[in-house]
Formats: C-alpha cells, structure tokens, sequence
C-alpha cells in the first residue's frame, strides 16, 4: 500500500466519483468496498487501476454535513468550514427548513452564513429581514445580497466573498432563490465544469442531484461546493433531548431550569419556556423558534416511539 496516492473527492454520482490530485490532475475512481463510500470532500488515497482509479482509503472526516429521514441519509459534503445557506426575499423562505439546516451545521459544529437575497425587492426584503432577526440576536452572520437588478448593479458580494475567502463553503438552500446565479457569479467557468463532470461520471447524463466542488482561486485555497435544492430536510440522527443544546438561544438558558431532565415543553420552573417572548429582551427566546423548537420535538419522539 505504500504507493497510495493522495486525493480530493470533488464530485460523486453513484460508485463512480471524481478524485483530484494535490497537481490538480482529476481521475474518475471507484471506492473499493461498502465501506469506503465517499462524499465530496473527503481526503482520500487511492492507486491508479489503468485509465481510472480504486480508492482505498478514507481518511478521518472533521464533519460531515447530512441529513436524514425514514428512508435514507443524504449526506451533502465532508471536511467543511462553514455551510452558507442562501435564501430569498421572494419566494417567502420556510424558516422550519433553515432551521433544520442550522441544527445539522451546529451537530457537527460547522459555522453557518445566512445570505438572503434579492435586497431589491420591497417590501418584501424588509419582511424577510425582519424574519431574520432572532437569528441575528442569537449570534448568526446575515448578510444581505443582490446579484441582478435592471441597472446591472450588485449588493453585497464583496463582503460575501470576504467571508468565503479561504474557507470551504457549502451553498444550501430551495430552489428558486438564486444559488445557481451565485455560484456561476463567484465561478465563471462552473457551467462547464459542471458539464465535464457530468459527462466523466455519468456519460453525458444531468447529474443535478449530485453535490459539486468548485476553487474559486487559482491557488485553490477557497472552494465553494454547490448543492442539489430540496423540499424536506430530515433531521432523524439528532436525538430530540439534544435540539435545545444545538438551539443557541435555547441553549443559551439552559441549566437554570428545575428539572435536570427538563423537555422545555411543560415543567414548571422551565427556564426555556420563562424566555419566550416577542421583542429585544437579553436572552429572548423567539416565539417563532420556541414553536419550531416543539414540532422538532414531537416529530423526531414520535420517531422513536414506532
């Protein structure tokens, strides 16, 4: 095994997937074994099998971002530094699905970017900004963008790309709110390099589903990772006693309540529950979240109870 060759998994569809060398060479491989399934992202040592190549080895992931319903896991990207969750002015975003996205970054402790897009639409910016208020209290970066309007003109994506600089970025978010234009914005050349990828792993075939690597610079230190859009996102590996924990501003007032075991449903002396409320109040637990807090609950205990 010591002439195991070093590599990135950039794209995968199915067994096949793409590997890149440290020289920027990219080889079609194929995992060998159930074990060795890979994920963009993932450092890899594989050796080469003729035109293509066997990956032999994956090595220790820092995080994997996934999630995760009755019928199967779908895991997004391994080895992240932050997840940018992209959503939009218009259509209205479902706050239930960004937080679901937030708790999947905070289980593996990967940071989170809240974009919102489309700053031009009014009012329809301004609800949607004031949405997002709980979340700027609790400690999350948003940050407001436009990419198109009629005069050409753009908002925003300087400092957008200040915070990309030099990290792993993995864009989320519904269809519709612009993640495509965003992506072929910050990398000119994704069309083609999405139809290459295509066409090396499943002959010719779109391959929408599938998450894709993207070097912003040349020098390869900053790399945006585009994902398929989705409707649902399942959070059944997370255990309902650890939502509140992965909530920062529930987690925020946890263990000041009665009861050490404490649901923050219906004890009395809850600490969680004495915060919720509408407004600015330091620690303010937003009614809007509290309540997504309590469905989250109750979907994944009834989970487990069948």
């Amino acid at each position: 095994m010591a002439d195991l060759l070093p590599g990135l998994v950039v794209a995968a569809h199915g067994r096949h997937c793409l590997v890149e060398s440290p020289d920027g060479e990219r080889r079609i491989c194929h995992p060998r074994g159930k074990k060795n399934a890979v994920v963009v992202g993932d450092a890899v040592r594989w050796q080469v099998t003729g035109d293509e190549g066997s990956i032999e080895r994956v090595d220790e992931r820092r995080n994997l971002f996934y999630r995760q319903d009755e019928m199967r896991t779908k895991s997004f990207a391994a080895n992240l530094d932050q997840v940018l969750v992209l959503v939009a002015a218009d259509p209205e975003f479902s706050e239930s699905q960004l937080a679901r996205a937030l708790i999947a970054a905070q289980a593996e402790r990967i940071d989170v970017l809240i974009v919102l897009n489309k700053s031009d639409l009014q009012p329809a910016f301004d609800r949607a900004w004031a949405r997002l208020a709980p979340y700027r209290r609790m400690g999350c970066t948003v940050l407001p963008l436009r990419l198109k309007s009629a005069d050409g003109s753009e908002v925003g994506l300087d400092a957008l790309q200040d915070r990309l600089t030099g990290k792993r970025t993995l864009v989320l978010g519904p269809s519709g709110v612009g993640k495509s234009t965003l992506v072929n914005r910050l990398v000119p050349e994704a069309r083609a390099q999405t139809g290459e990828i295509s066409r090396a792993l499943n002959s010719g075939k779109h391959t929408t589903t599938s998450t894709t690597w993207y070097w912003v610079d040349a020098a390869r230190s900053t790399a945006l990772i585009d994902s398929p859009g989705f409707q649902e996102f399942g959070l059944n590996h997370i255990e309902p006693m650890q939502l509140a924990h992965l909530m920062p501003d529930l987690n925020a007032t946890l263990g000041e309540c009665r009861f050490y075991n404490c649901t923050h449903l219906h004890e009395p002396g809850c600490a969680v529950v004495a915060h919720v409320q509408d407004g600015d109040a330091p620690m303010a637990i937003n009614e809007n979240r509290y309540r997504i807090y309590r469905e989250l609950f109750e979907e994944l205990s009834n989970k487990r109870r069948y």
